[in-house]
């Protein structure tokens, strides 16, 4: 189960990598107001940028959630393992997408993100069913 476990911790980093980024795109950081400074840029690169960190943010619980509730209701571990690794590589794209101001891709790569973790909840219901 090492693998799935792996991947939670990734998408739990992974919006700080983006904000990373929100940071690095704009002007002369201010880290005294963060948001204020975020506020006053002009930089679309960092908003989008700071957007796919907040998005980063809010998908997480679910994706956990999905994880170990598969695992508690014994779904096959190949096939919690490759949802997994879906979900963080369609995060990823899902980032990049944004970050790259390509609208349609960032939308396709949220939902496939949210297909596997509609599989991995949907199978662990069914498992326990």
């Amino acid at each position: 189960m090492t693998t799935p476990y792996l991947c939670i911790l990734i998408a739990a980093l992974l919006p700080y990598a983006w904000v990373t980024i929100a940071k690095a795109s704009g002007d002369k950081y201010d880290n005294r107001d963060p948001r204020g400074w975020l506020a006053q840029q002009d930089n679309a690169r960092s908003h989008r940028a700071n957007a796919a960190q907040l998005n980063g943010f809010e998908t997480f619980p679910a994706f956990a959630a999905s994880v170990l509730m598969a695992q508690f209701a014994g779904v096959a571990h190949g096939t919690i393992t490759w949802l997994a690794i879906g979900f963080v590589v369609f995060r990823v794209l899902h980032g990049l997408f944004y970050i790259g101001n390509r609208p349609q891709m960032r939308s396709l790569a949220w939902f496939l993100g949210l297909f596997c973790v509609l599989g991995l909840m949907g199978m662990a219901i069914a498992k326990v069913a």
